[in-house]
């Protein structure tokens, strides 16, 4: 063999054997998740609910016999035959809904979600070792999504519970479930991001995952590398109905309190302030003098409420709470729901372009919110300006019923930045380039004095809710 080719096959070979260090160096890298799957699998259950359905009436001719079949199976029967030809009148008909949970005690208490639970007239736990109890239910929270469950039973596996305030973004994590049925399946990934708020679900701030998370999951544990469960997996992202890369899990922090509540008096008390806030972006910073953007924008407050009794102002942008900025709006709700009703909260707010500091104290929130109805269009005379729209006074009455000291109707949107910015006829303005408005002559004569290309904000009630938007008036 000549030598060039000699070097040539020994370069090839030192090639391969630098490639195969790097590969077993990674290999090494990569966590191992076999002792965390064995020491919190016994503490896994698989939660399937029982829900009764109304009786189908039918007639008396002869029907196909669906007795014996899985329920499942046999509703899928049932919905391809013609009316007339499904379950006979007295028979007990039932939905059934699989889900995942884990035990907190060794006396047998167990958190899951509730929409695992929900509406569920019988509700079993699977054990590891394939034995079934009936579970008795203590109490749910739809806000949160969580539900606490207890069987009867000692000495009984239990999770260790870590702390979901200590996670970080790119941190391994492991979830263990029942997605499809297929009990103690375990997926792995990274957690993608903390404090994540989704819509209608403000109490909650969520972590996102990549974990692969599929129906069965919910109500299943996600644990870090140390084997502590640092929160309840809920929900996914999808557009096919099945994983796509983005999933959510409750904080186990947020579920313990929330556990702990419903264990001890049966319902979860959560602080309130009674405000509407919104997102502050780009050109609601510059209207209202801000740095940059940040921060919880107060577009509403609840007459007698404790934001109202507190001194809290509309327009008001709530910058940090107890200490803890507010960098997204979505932050002040998690702060505000973690109090206890009669606890302080001291708001540092910016207030006509300067820092303010507000001391309230924080309510219970309600069961039921209460939302303002649209305003009946007046018929006081009009008043056009330059942003194209028609203006009246609010009557007596109006200003009553809606707890407004002032504000104007839109009667008419004209061509011009009102149109262009969405505003609509039955519209209330109460604030413009942030100075509130009390008559349409106030209003014509804010109008008329707005600067040009510059952000200004307006403050719109629309169907009772209130928020701030901003526009641009060109030269």
């Amino acid at each position: 063999m000549s030598i060039p080719r000699l070097k040539s096959y020994l370069s090839i070979f030192a090639a391969v054997l630098v490639l195969g260090q790097a590969v077993s160096a990674q290999a090494a890298e990569l966590p191992d998740f076999t002792q965390l799957v064995e020491q919190a699998s016994p503490a896994v259950v698989n939660i399937s609910t029982t829900q009764k359905l109304p009786d189908r009436k039918v007639s008396n001719q002869d029907i196909p016999d669906l007795e014996g079949l899985p329920p499942a199976l046999r509703e899928f029967l049932e919905r391809g035959m013609p009316p007339q030809q499904r379950s006979p009148r007295g028979r007990q008909r039932e939905a059934q809904s699989l889900g995942s949970g884990f035990i907190i005690s060794s006396d047998g208490y167990i958190l899951t979600n509730n929409h695992v639970i929900a509406d569920a007239d019988e509700i079993l736990v699977r054990l590891a070792d394939r034995s079934e109890l009936k579970a008795k239910l203590i109490g749910t929270d739809p806000r949160s999504d969580v539900a606490l469950l207890k069987i009867d039973g000692k000495d009984l596996p239990v999770l260790k519970l870590g702390k979901s305030q200590d996670l970080k973004a790119g941190q391994w994590v492991v979830a263990i479930g029942s997605p499809f049925g297929f009990d103690h399946t375990v997926t792995q990934g990274i957690v993608s991001a903390i404090g994540r708020s989704l819509p209608n679900e403000n109490y909650v701030p969520f972590i996102q995952t990549d974990v692969p998370i599929n129906p069965g999951n919910s109500g299943g544990p996600l644990f870090n590398l140390a084997g502590e469960v640092v929160g309840i997996n809920s929900q996914i992202y999808t557009r096919s109905g099945g994983f796509m890369g983005v999933s959510f899990a409750i904080p186990i922090d947020v579920a313990m309190d929330v556990s702990n509540q419903l264990k001890n008096g049966g319902k979860v008390s959560r602080g309130w302030l009674g405000v509407v806030i919104q997102e502050v972006n780009k050109d609601l910073a510059e209207s209202f003098g801000l740095e940059k953007p940040a921060g919880a924008l107060v577009a509403q407050i609840q007459d007698g409420g404790p934001a109202a009794k507190g001194g809290l102002q509309v327009g008001d942008v709530i910058l940090s709470m107890n200490g803890q900025p507010i960098v997204m709006s979505a932050d002040l709700p998690h702060l505000v729901g973690a109090l206890k009703a009669g606890e302080k909260a001291n708001l540092e707010v910016i207030r006509d372009g300067k820092h303010k500091n507000v001391e309230l104290t924080v309510g219970a929130i309600p069961e039921e919110g209460k939302e303002l109805d649209t305003l009946a269009k007046s018929g006081v005379e009009r008043s056009s300006n330059r942003l194209g729209v028609a203006v009246v006074e609010l009557s007596d009455e109006q200003k009553k019923a809606f707890d407004l000291k002032g504000g104007v109707v839109i009667k008419e949107v004209q061509d011009g930045p009102a149109a262009l910015i969405g505003l609509q006829p039955g519209d209330v303005i109460t604030h413009l380039n942030n100075q509130a408005i009390g008559s349409t002559k106030e209003f014509t004569e804010i109008a008329k004095a707005l600067p040009k290309n510059r952000s200004v904000s307006m403050r719109v009630l629309r169907q009772g809710r209130a928020s701030f938007i901003t526009f641009k008036l060109a030269e």
